[in-house]
């Protein structure tokens, strides 16, 4: 048979005459054509590691300066004051290449020019960095830009017209800085302030001061040692203490889900959508390899952070004891996929060409097809990755460390990416309420263990052709997914397309071999670990209650009618709504990004501010002027926008203060205040989606083609998580998710609050607004 032909490269039988050899042509040549394609990669990366390293300059650039040099030396002016001479008279005489003066002078002339174009490019890039460095910008009102931005905006463009590959402004990003103490004290203070009594207060009050005179002032000095040294003093703690060392199952903690286009329906067959859909996912991971993908800027002109968009494919976390570990792989030429219990290994590459979405089509549809049973205790085994992580650290170590176990779990973890094939259908009617919420739930946890939550994501495909992902959170935070998913629905929709009875363009290769199904050898004492992982997943999935919604009566385009931004209206609504739901305020965890930095990843905005307390309480009283509502509102609005820049610009407070508390765990030093600090539940955890970050389409043209972004698990057991996007001028997406073991939370009644909080904040500035 072909695929047996291609499984191997030869074969060898032992007879009494000798060894007799079968070489297979077919074989060899998928060898050679691999063997071919790794060496583009390289030579691609080698390529690429020189145009971004020269960056703003080029190889054109220097040979605009060696011709020039060159030129001013036939004309008689010695533009080098000298310098060229010395070199000259520094290189060896009378043998080789130097024998000739011709040839000492033109390579004297080539090394002037060389450190002329160097120093030009350090040059360059230092002064890059420094206007990066300026935020003021962020800090102007909207059409009031100073004389001095208009300037600093146009140095910028100057010095980044280039077109630049992704990394290339890597290098030229300022580092995160460390804020002062007292300042991060004194803003700490004024955000806790309306939450606390006077006397609790006063209390936290003595507590900070004392940390601030006695404890601070030696870990803030590790501090900026570290800052000095490291490329980001935050991140890689970040990472470790907040994602790797947490022994806490994935599953509802950690991952997060990202839906798909939900008000439009490309296909219905399930193995058609994932052609084209696995497709445009390796085109991308090409591009990315290649930096073909436009760095993504802020204004147009401040390139943000590419770093973590290395570790996009390839990677799993793997599990330890104590800490995991993220597994990375420059390369990977296939992807795992899960269907009915069985582990399947699908190549996306025959030779060095990746196959046409047909032909995965075909792929997909074989195991679709295929009625083999799961092997004892295969069906549950992805349980493994959503059960304790030590749990699964000791079983990995005890059951999957050699033989075909080994193998199959290598299969899994050193793949692309995870695909799992769903059988069940769920959709989103805007006609039934709960559809959307049903689709969240499918996509959070599935059934715990038809998703590999090891992975960097799962791709899951629903038998209707609806897809979604789940998403491993340590290697990356949530814009970074999204703006690969940007890219595939709209490479699937505008590019790639399909026939009309659904399936994908093209024929198919039926030579191609069949999906390779994953052996493995399971004992009683493993299964029984499974199963105690399933049931530790199936306890926190059942705990979720996620509601998910679209508010139709308006959207971003008239809460600008409002004059304020569309994010700081809807965490005020966010503050109205808690209120009414629990009779209290909350510590508020808003996330933003500071990938204006270089590894910057996200800084806290506590949304819960003195001056939206005030509004809220005067809402809530319902005795005020609207013009002192209106008044209220602004000033909680503008407070919340100044918090959120600073955020943005590295004055945030909480990863500081966190930063700060590693260092005295180091140190071994005990510090009240920081311990009472970290130890602060969020009982509100918010968070807006990401969009429009690649220009696809115009959704002005297309404003239907919409994701309902996605949504996360409640951090805290008495609190909500909440998600949102704000998608386009007309409607907003909510992921609302709490836990039903908890009596004070109900995710539906705080939809129904923070819809109500939306409309009537839109009636103070009597926004009109369309049926909901």
């Amino acid at each position: 048979m072909a695929e047996a032909h291609q499984a191997v490269a030869f074969q060898f039988t032992v007879t009494p005459d000798g060894v007799d050899f079968r070489l297979s042509r077919e074989a060899l040549k998928h060898v050679y054509l691999s063997g071919i394609n790794s060496w583009k990669k390289r030579l691609i990366r080698i390529k690429n590691g020189i145009l971004r390293g020269v960056y703003p300059g080029s190889p054109t650039s220097w040979l605009v300066v060696v011709m020039a040099t060159v030129g001013s030396s036939y004309c008689k002016v010695d533009i080098s004051m000298g310098l060229i001479c010395c070199i000259q008279r520094c290189l060896p005489e009378g043998c080789g290449p130097y024998r000739t003066p011709q040839t000492r002078a033109l390579l004297s002339m080539a090394i002037f020019s060389t450190g002329v174009w160097m120093m030009g490019i350090f040059f360059f890039r230092q002064t890059l960095k420094m206007l990066l460095s300026y935020h003021g910008w962020m800090f102007e009102m909207h059409g009031q830009t100073s004389h001095f931005t208009k300037v600093w905006a146009f140095c910028v463009r100057l010095l980044s017209s280039r077109r630049p590959m992704l990394y290339s402004f890597q290098t030229s990003l300022p580092k995160l800085p460390v804020p002062s103490v007292p300042a991060t004290i004194h803003r700490y203070l004024e955000s806790v302030r309306p939450l606390l009594d006077d006397e609790e207060y006063y209390r936290m009050e003595t507590l900070a001061k004392e940390f601030q005179d006695k404890t601070a002032p030696r870990l803030q000095k590790y501090l900026v040692l570290k800052s000095w040294w490291a490329t980001n003093y935050v991140s890689d703690w970040w990472e470790e203490y907040v994602y790797l060392r947490s022994r806490a199952p994935l599953v509802v903690n950690s991952n997060y889900y990202v839906m798909d286009f939900v008000l439009i329906k490309n296909t219905d067959i399930q193995a058609a959508r994932l052609g084209n859909i696995v497709h445009a996912m390796i085109m991308y991971r090409r591009k990315l390899d290649r930096e073909e993908i436009k760095p993504v800027m802020a204004l147009g002109i401040v390139p943000m952070c590419s770093y973590q968009m290395e570790r996009m494919f390839n990677t799993t976390r793997i599990p330890g004891k104590e800490t995991d570990l993220l597994q990375h792989l420059s390369d990977s030429r296939h992807v795992a996929v899960y269907h009915k219990g069985r582990f399947f290994k699908v190549w996306l590459y025959e030779g060095s060409h990746l196959l046409k979405p047909r032909d995965l089509e075909m792929q997909f549809q074989r195991i679709l097809d295929d009625p083999s049973p799961p092997q004892p205790g295969e069906e549950k085994l992805a349980a493994l990755t959503a059960g304790g992580r030590v749990e699964w650290a000791q079983a990995r170590q005890a059951f999957f460390s050699s033989g075909k176990n080994k193998t199959a779990l290598d299969a899994i973890e050193r793949a692309a990416f995870f695909v799992a094939l769903d059988e069940e259908s769920p959709h989103y009617d805007p006609e039934d309420e709960a559809s959307l919420s049903l689709y969240g739930k499918a996509l959070l946890h599935g059934n715990c263990y038809n998703r590999w939550f090891d992975k960097s994501f799962t791709l899951i495909a629903f038998k209707n052709g609806q897809l979604g992902l789940n998403t491993e959170h340590a290697w990356a935070d949530a814009p970074i997914i999204g703006h690969l998913w940007e890219f595939v629905l709209g490479t699937d929709t505008f590019h790639l397309g399909y026939t009309e009875t659904g399936h994908c363009l093209g024929k198919p290769n039926p030579m191609l071999a069949a999906p390779q199904r994953l052996q493995w050898d399971i004992p009683e004492q493993c299964q029984a670990v499974i199963e105690s992982s399933y049931q530790v997943a199936t306890a926190l999935a059942d705990d979720v209650e996620l509601y998910c919604f679209q508010f139709l009566p308006f959207g971003k385009g008239l809460i600008k009618k409002c004059r304020t931004s569309p994010d700081a209206f809807v965490q005020i609504a966010l503050q109205l709504a808690h209120f009414r739901d629990r009779g209290k305020f909350c510590l508020t965890y808003e996330a933003s990004m500071t990938r204006m930095f270089r590894e910057g990843r996200t800084e806290t905005v506590r949304s819960c501010t003195s001056e939206s307390t005030a509004f809220v309480q005067a809402m809530v009283k319902g005795s005020h002027m609207k013009a002192d509502l209106q008044d209220l509102f602004r000033k909680a609005s503008k407070k919340h926008q100044n918090m959120y820049r600073l955020a943005m610009t590295g004055a945030g407070i909480d990863r500081h203060l966190f930063c700060l508390y590693v260092v005295s765990k180091y140190l071994g030093v005990s510090s009240p205040f920081l311990a009472e600090v970290l130890s602060e539940p969020w009982r509100l955890s918010t968070s807006q989606i990401a969009q429009f970050q690649i220009r696809m389409f115009d959704p002005e043209q297309y404003p239907n083609h919409l994701g309902a972004g996605g949504g996360f698990g409640p951090v805290a057991d008495d609190g909500y998580g909440v998600s949102y996007m704000i998608a386009g001028e007309n409607t907003i997406f909510f992921h609302i998710s709490s836990k039903f073991s908890s009596s004070e939370t109900n995710a539906q009644r705080f939809g129904n609050h923070i819809r109500q909080a939306l409309l009537d904040i839109a009636d103070l500035f009597q926004v009109p607004k369309a049926h909901s």
